[in-house]
């Protein structure tokens, strides 16, 4: 996880991948997914979206 001078948690973690939040300073949750050497940083608009997303594909798998 990166910086911990500002409040981070988890949501969810494999062996080699992470998602974590992080509660930005002006108080907006940030969300990133954490995918070996690539880091994807979202605000929550686009958190959902890219939810949905994977959702979508898990169906169509």
């Amino acid at each position: 996880m990166p910086d911990q001078t500002l409040p981070t948690k988890a949501i969810a973690e494999t062996e080699n991948y992470i998602v974590w939040e992080v509660e930005e300073p002006d108080g907006e949750i940030t969300y990133h997914v954490e995918l070996g050497t690539v880091t994807m940083h979202f605000f929550r608009e686009e958190w959902e979206e890219f939810r949905n997303l994977i959702k979508d594909a898990d169906k169509n798998t």
